[in-house]
């Protein structure tokens, strides 16, 4: 499932699929449903938020490339709650199956 949000410099897709969800469970050690359930109770490390940025940005179509520096300039380096809203809307997305677009992202 997808959700749409300005990021960085514009408007980006994030979404997490069934590879990179496994690859965010061997990144975080911790399994889909225990991030999906804390991550919204505000529960979570830093770096457990900048990973389901970096790897949803790769399943919304960035490059891996793009999406760490990306990741490292907008999320890593700038307040949590630029990038907060975006993880767990992306978790809400894997949790319920409907995609979600942020509404500043629509003006």
């Amino acid at each position: 499932m997808m959700h749409t949000a300005f990021f960085g410099d514009r408007v980006r897709t994030f979404a997490l699929t069934s590879d990179l969800i496994l690859e965010l469970e061997k990144k975080s050690e911790a399994g889909i449903g225990s991030l999906c359930l804390r991550f919204p109770e505000g529960h979570f490390r830093h770096s457990e938020l900048v990973e389901i940025i970096r790897l949803s940005l790769i399943g919304g179509g960035t490059s891996p490339e793009e999406a760490a520096a990306l990741a490292d300039t907008y999320a890593t380096k700038r307040p949590l709650k630029e990038s907060f809203p975006i993880a767990v809307a992306v978790l809400q997305a894997v949790w319920s199956g409907a995609p979600t677009q942020d509404n500043a992202a629509n003006g």
